[in-house]
């Protein structure tokens, strides 16, 4: 059975920092891109970053890109999301996924999501 659980999320004040994780597992990871996807309330869920579990390539969308910073641990089967000088618009429930295709998806797999929220 597979699994993303995140964990993380939390309240911030803005300029903070906040790592968010997502635990893996039943899946051969070495196979996988592993995303992560923000929902901000009224609006469409959005792409933020993605990393191929195989080779570490990275993508950012361009809202993150500099403050952002997607990695993988390979021995606990965790992908992480550190986010530095958050802003109030960077609030919204992050979910992470995986999919066997490429980063632009479609996406196999999610989480359940963690709220962060942060304060101006």
């Amino acid at each position: 059975q597979v699994q993303l659980a995140e964990s993380g999320g939390g309240l911030v004040q803005a300029g903070g920092s906040l790592r968010l994780s997502c635990a893996a597992s039943g899946l051969t990871l070495s196979i996988y891109v592993m995303g992560w996807f923000r929902q901000a309330p009224g609006k469409e869920r959005e792409f933020v970053a993605a990393i191929s579990w195989s080779s570490g390539s990275k993508v950012y969308a361009d809202s993150v890109k500099g403050r952002f910073t997607i990695s993988r641990d390979n021995a606990k089967n965790t992908v992480y999301l550190q986010m530095n000088s958050l802003k109030p618009e960077d609030t919204a429930v992050y979910y992470c996924a995986a999919t066997k295709g490429r980063w632009a998806g479609p996406y196999d797999y999610w989480g359940q999501g963690t709220q962060v929220t942060v304060s101006s």
